[in-house]
């Protein structure tokens, strides 16, 4: 290693102060979706099921997002695909959508993710794109109310995260405009 290398480094020579954050969550993880509770089991399960009737007919890529919203109702909703990428839209935002024009005065208490390949087997569980987290993020504030977030791919554990915005730290929100 070359010390001479770093004395010519402008932070060094300016003495500049400055300070370390870190940043953590916590997630839950079980071994398989039947370890879940009954009422994610069930979310997961119907986002399983309508992840079937996902459009994905270029990246073979499905996604099956269900919410269950205050009342027990639960809404599901897959990604569509477009051959203009990035045109398509995700599960997610199709579901919150769907849940806000259909019941906008009810909570999202609850959001379930299940994925699958058509090219290779997925074996863990894929999270929110970040535009899907900002939706999410967005849905909490606008409800005033965290939403669970179950994540599960074709086979193997299902992550649990409580809050979407521990998925999404550092947010650009409303106080920036």
């Amino acid at each position: 290693m070359q010390l001479g290398v770093y004395l010519h480094c402008p932070l060094i020579q300016k003495n500049i102060h400055m300070k370390e954050r870190n940043i953590q969550f916590k997630y839950f993880i079980y071994e398989s979706p039947e370890e879940l509770p009954d009422e994610d089991l069930a979310l997961l399960t119907l986002a399983r099921k309508t992840m079937e009737n996902a459009y994905a007919p270029y990246s073979g890529f499905r996604v099956g997002a269900a919410v269950l919203l205050e009342g027990g109702e639960m809404l599901a909703g897959t990604n569509y695909e477009n051959a203009a990428y990035p045109l398509g839209a995700c599960a997610e935002r199709n579901v919150l959508a769907a849940a806000h024009a259909q019941h906008p005065d009810k909570a999202v208490l609850a959001i379930a993710i299940a994925v699958q390949n058509d090219k290779m087997e997925i074996v863990e569980p894929a999270a929110p794109c970040g535009g899907c987290r900002q939706n999410i993020l967005e849905t909490e504030r606008k409800n005033n109310h965290h939403i669970r977030i179950i994540m599960h791919g074709e086979s193997g554990p299902v992550y649990v995260v409580e809050k979407g915005a521990d998925l999404l730290p550092l947010a650009f929100d409303e106080t920036y405009l």
